[in-house]
């Protein structure tokens, strides 16, 4: 079984529910504040390591209190985190989080994320049938390199273009695997895309961003599923019905189950099914990193 080494951020969400979201300038009254490990990388990396793959987290924290109790909560899910650097340049990632109606709205602080240099992941010891992993909340071209990295040594490279933004196509193309939902798609295709569009639509657009005949792009739909382009091949999974509460890090969580399941050396479509799954557990509990499901969630739901 291979490694799943993920290089991206780490976050302490600030989470405050409501009834509702207030309207721009408008002030609504809130039901409480929580704390919750957070960050893209950090989600993912915890969403793997309970999912049962060995997991390493390359990125940075600050040297204050968020940074200290990130760390140990790390430490805890069993995720080797010899190489996350400490550094009083700047403080700890932070994410302020409004959940209200089941859905969210969320402003985030880069801080220490931003530091995430090419030399903090020129190091890491990537190898045949590993997944190197990362996601939009560090620099691109630390990506960039982190990707150059993995494919000298012939790892699968896995990358969540989230939060959304313009890219070039020289980072696209060292993309094996390319995780994101309609809107993200659509961004970066340069056309609109909405959660009502049809599935051959979306695999049209699809088809038209692949850098490669080869590369998958997998775009998550919500409560509607997964649909993926897999070089030629087009894969369909359907949603689950679940009653969810809060879908903060459910993309995180489809991305470390599917890096677990491509390190396990599963093939794409039940590795589909299985993040599909995964992610369906992960909303219907509060918060980003402490909503990971375990393998045996996983399969309870899918037996």
């Amino acid at each position: 079984m291979g490694r799943v080494f993920v290089a991206g951020s780490i976050n302490m969400d600030v989470v405050a529910t409501a009834d509702r979201h207030p309207r721009v300038g408008e002030t609504v009254a809130g039901k409480q504040v929580l704390y919750f490990p957070g960050g893209k990388g950090a989600n993912q990396a915890v969403a793997a390591s309970r999912l049962g793959a060995r997991t390493t987290l390359i990125g940075r924290l600050g040297k204050d209190s968020f940074g200290t109790e990130l760390k140990a909560f790390l430490e805890g899910q069993g995720i080797d985190l010899g190489y996350i650097k400490e550094t009083a340049e700047a403080h700890t990632g932070t994410a302020i989080i409004t959940v209200a109606e089941a859905d969210n709205t969320i402003v985030v602080i880069p801080g220490s994320n931003g530091l995430v240099s090419a030399e903090d992941v020129g190091i890491v010891p990537l190898v045949k049938g590993d997944v190197a992993v990362s996601q939009f909340e560090i620099p691109l071209a630390t990506i960039a390199a982190f990707f150059r990295r993995a494919r000298a040594a012939q790892a699968r490279t896995l990358l969540n273009p989230a939060p959304a933004q313009k890219f070039g196509r020289d980072l696209l193309e060292l993309v094996d695997i390319l995780v994101l939902n309609e809107t993200e798609l659509g961004l970066l295709a340069g056309t609109e895309l909405s959660d009502g569009d049809e599935v051959t639509r979306i695999i049209d657009v699809a088809r038209r961003l692949q850098a490669s005949p080869d590369q998958t792009i997998c775009v998550t739909l919500g409560k509607r599923g997964v649909v993926a382009l897999a070089g030629r091949e087009e894969i369909v999974v359907p949603g689950r019905v679940v009653k969810a509460v809060d879908t903060t890090g459910a993309g995180d969580c489809f991305v470390g189950a599917l890096a677990a399941q491509l390190a396990d050396s599963a093939a794409l479509r039940e590795a589909l099914d299985f993040a599909n799954a995964a992610a369906s557990i992960s909303v219907q509990r509060m918060g980003a990193g402490p909503s990971m499901p375990t393998a045996e969630e996983v399969s309870a739901v899918l037996n």
